[in-house]
């Protein structure tokens, strides 16, 4: 039997990663490169000249005498956690496939657990808003899916306990996954995944759902909607045009059931976002790294009043 090529990648080890960022002036310098690639640009006047004010670590425009930090601007702004901290934290979000709990990140990093979830959920939401800027395209399964319900009281759909989210599988000629998109809504109605439809598909886009009325908000949207349905027949030929979606599912689902002994239905968005991430980047697990801090860079603030914010939608 051949080996999967992705899950035998190399991806990055814990000891060429320490040899690469294992010092602080090493993160630095990484985030300088990532920032500029092409050389400083002030953040005010955009003119490239600038003197280093070592003692520091600031930038000082030469022209409009402004100056900054790296982190200024970004989700690192204000930080007062080492760099190699923040470095070592997109290292164990980015390379483990089930991803890490934001309470063994902490213990992981050495930082309090109020630390470690701050850390989690800024990079969580980097995450987050980089796919939101990415629809899906060509051929797509769409099904509904929900989080939580154990609690006594109504089961199903209808359930209060349960957060309910949208799972969709961009596929390629061949019928492989490409990237996915798992996006918390309020509730599974024709308006609500009209505007989901707007936002995350791109023209020209064809989705196949099951036969729940609200999919046809699909096709209200603009899009080709096909709805197949399939209710609770196991009839694998009845079942076989959400093979990928259920899939993703069920990985999904036994990942955070693994990782987490309890998952907070306000911050949702974001814990699906860490699994979406890497899972539309699985084909480049070496460069997630690089990838995940240019991102960051170029993410806005987020202060820890807003991270406790009561949902993401979408």
């Amino acid at each position: 039997m051949s080996k999967n090529k992705i899950q035998f990648q190399k991806g990055l080890s814990l000891s060429n990663f320490l040899e690469k960022y294992g010092t602080e002036d090493q993160c630095f310098e990484a985030l300088v490169k990532l920032r500029w690639p092409k050389g400083f640009e002030c953040p005010k006047c955009r003119r490239n000249a600038y003197c280093h004010l070592t003692n520091r670590k600031l930038f000082q425009c030469n022209a409009c005498r402004s100056q900054t930090s790296i982190t200024a601007g970004t989700i690192y702004h204000s930080t007062k956690i080492p760099l190699t901290k923040w470095f070592l934290a997109t290292y164990l979000m980015t390379q483990s496939k089930s991803g890490i709990s934001q309470l063994e990140l902490a213990r992981q990093l050495g930082v309090s657990s109020n630390t470690g979830a701050m850390v989690y959920h800024k990079l969580a939401q980097v995450m987050m808003e980089r796919d939101s800027q990415k629809p899906l395209s060509g051929n797509i399964e769409i099904d509904d899916a929900y989080w939580g319900g154990k609690k006594k009281g109504k089961r199903g759909r209808g359930s209060e306990n349960k957060t309910p989210f949208v799972a969709a599988v961009e596929k390629n000629t061949d019928n492989h996954p490409v990237h996915i998109k798992l996006s918390v809504v309020s509730g599974f109605k024709k308006q609500e995944l009209k505007r989901w439809s707007q936002k995350h598909l791109a023209p020209g886009a064809t989705a196949i759902s099951e036969g729940l009325r609200c999919f046809t908000g699909i096709k209200e949207a603009g899009f080709s909607h096909k709805a197949v349905v399939v209710g609770n027949s196991k009839d694998p030929k009845k079942s076989a045009p959400f093979n990928w979606v259920n899939t993703i599912l069920g990985n999904l689902k036994s990942a955070l059931s693994g990782i987490y002994h309890k998952l907070s239905s306000a911050h949702l968005s974001r814990h699906l976002a860490t699994f979406q991430y890497r899972f539309n980047r699985r084909f480049v697990l070496g460069d997630m790294i690089n990838r995940l801090v240019f991102v960051s860079l170029r993410t806005l603030p987020m202060p820890a009043r807003l991270l406790k914010l009561a949902d993401y939608h979408w």
